[in-house]
């Protein structure tokens, strides 16, 4: 549903008191000699104020709403970032991430970044296991790397993360031990594979602020059950993506964090204990599951460490 102040039945001469003040505010910037930053500030203060003007939004809601900034603010720490929590699940990283990720040709389509990721996770070789003691069923991932046109991309980065069977990624752990992350490369004919867990679903953190707006509009804080990827190759465009796990009931509910799209659910197949594994390993009494998850690489190099660790922002400079 959308509206507009017309449909308030505001009067001419109000109108005009508040087109009057949007445009004293836009006229602030005149002076801004830096052309992207005069345009973020302009289009952020219209669309502000278009909203405030829209749902004529009353001072106990503004009160409110800088209370709850407030708070995200002060549950934020180094290890949690509740600003983050809140773009995810208002869908401002999927759409950010959408802008910045144009779809091209057949390259893998690309998902939210999520707070889990460590930059120092060990390396492992290929067929090796990330979960590094993390608990769960044992799944087998493989699959190749290639270019849109085909071509296998040899000695690409792959980084792979998860959470363990009780929903748990290895920092949310007392002893901070590492687990259930690992980073391996491809072979000369752009192939991978390592042992993991089958994803679970989990839900995020929702003992916060932004817990207490998901309960307040009847929203699960709960993600689908996935495992993340981020994949890196010189003169190709960095993918971070997730797999998901096809028939997973919370697929039907919804993903917290919209981070689901239908190209990256894939089938864990399930085996019966004591089916051979491929790499002969012995797995006694227990199942385990098995998946494949070919990798498209769009070109255009992108430097994925700026992205998470960015220069001094030159906007304010």
């Amino acid at each position: 549903m959308t509206t507009t102040t017309a449909d308030h039945n505001i009067s001419a001469q109000q109108k005009a008191v508040e087109e009057d003040l949007v445009n004293r505010v836009l006229q602030s910037f005149d002076a801004c000699e830096n052309p992207r930053l005069k345009q973020l500030m302009e289009s952020l203060v219209v669309h502000l104020h278009d909203f405030i003007r829209d749902v004529r939004l009353t001072e106990e809601e503004w009160n409110y709403a800088i209370d709850f900034l407030t708070a995200v603010g002060h549950i934020t720490d180094d290890k949690r970032q509740e600003f983050v929590l809140l773009s995810d699940t208002l869908g401002a990283s999927m759409q950010t991430i959408a802008v910045n990720n144009e779809a091209y040709e057949n390259s893998t389509e690309a998902t939210v970044f999520g707070p889990f990721f460590l930059d120092d996770a060990p390396e492992v070789e290929l067929g090796g296991d990330i979960a590094g003691g993390a608990q769960g069923q044992p799944a087998w991932i493989e699959g190749t790397v290639t270019d849109t046109e085909g071509n296998p991309v040899p000695n690409a980065r792959i980084e792979v993360w998860e959470c363990d069977e009780d929903g748990l990624y290895d920092v949310q752990y007392a002893d901070e031990r590492m687990a259930g992350r690992a980073y391996l490369h491809t072979d000369a004919s752009g192939e991978y594979r390592f042992w993991g867990l089958t994803p679970v679903p989990y839900p995020i953190p929702h003992d916060g602020p932004v817990g207490n707006m998901l309960q307040a509009v009847g929203r699960s804080p709960v993600r689908c059950a996935h495992l993340h990827f981020m994949v890196t190759a010189p003169e190709l465009r960095t993918l971070v993506t997730h797999i998901f796990v096809e028939g997973d009931p919370q697929l039907e509910i919804g993903d917290s964090v919209f981070g689901v799209k239908d190209s990256l659910i894939k089938k864990f197949e399930e085996q019966a204990p004591g089916t051979p594994t491929p790499d002969g390993r012995d797995l006694g009494d227990q199942t385990w599951a098995r998946t494949r998850f070919d990798i498209v690489l769009a070109p255009g190099a992108w430097d994925f460490a700026f992205r998470r660790n960015p220069p001094e922002c030159q906007c304010f400079t």
